[in-house]
């Protein structure tokens, strides 16, 4: 079965998200053919994409995230940043992450760094937190939306408060993906949490 390790995202966060689409969309009005939006009912943060995993290696793989679960502090990640990859000729577009984004790329690490001893393999690049927006298809549109995207200025979706880690089934259907959780991990309260600053703290 395919697996991933994600957290999930507040609803007011992804509603945030479906706007910022839909105000893509209506600057550029691409085709549906060149570009393929992810509904925000289906995002997840991915922490770490496995792949195809058997049956007998998914007690394993459980038992690593929840153990790496247990060492890390819930916490609070600002939703933020709209990007994309891959230059002018933009491939993915991407909301990214402010603060708590280091806290998310530790934990992220420690996943990544727990699951190759058991046999999966090391990511190559450096984690970066995002949530797809969409991909593109066609290149002839790459610029077009990377132009609408450089033209947005600054965005922030909102907070979501993370307090869990999750193994996911993905199944790929033509109507689109199916998620199936295998197993959630709650993270802890080890310390207290770091305190936000407020207006009379500037």
């Amino acid at each position: 079965m395919r697996v991933f390790i994600a957290i999930d995202i507040d609803e007011k966060v992804l509603k945030a998200i479906g706007e910022l689409q839909k105000q893509l969309q209506d600057r550029t009005r691409l085709s549906e053919k060149s570009i393929k939006w992810v509904r925000p009912d289906v995002m997840h943060l991915t922490l770490k994409f496995l792949g195809e995993v058997k049956d007998e290696n998914i007690t394993q793989v459980c038992k690593v995230v929840e153990q790496v679960a247990g060492r890390y502090d819930k916490f609070e990640l600002d939703v933020e940043k709209v990007g994309y990859f891959g230059g002018r000729s933009a491939r993915v577009v991407w909301v990214g992450c402010g603060a708590g984004g280091e806290y998310l790329a530790k934990l992220a690490e420690d996943i990544d760094n727990q699951l190759s001893t058991i046999g999966f393999a090391k990511e190559t690049r450096r984690f970066t937190g995002h949530l797809t927006l969409c991909r593109i298809k066609n290149i002839k549109c790459s610029f077009e939306l990377a132009g609408a995207v450089d033209g947005f200025g600054p965005f922030k979706a909102g907070t979501t408060s993370v307090d869990a880690v999750t193994v996911y089934q993905s199944e790929l259907t033509r109507a689109g993906p199916n998620y199936t959780v295998l197993a959630s991990y709650k993270l802890q309260q080890l310390s207290a949490p770091p305190r936000r600053a407020s207006a009379a703290d500037k």
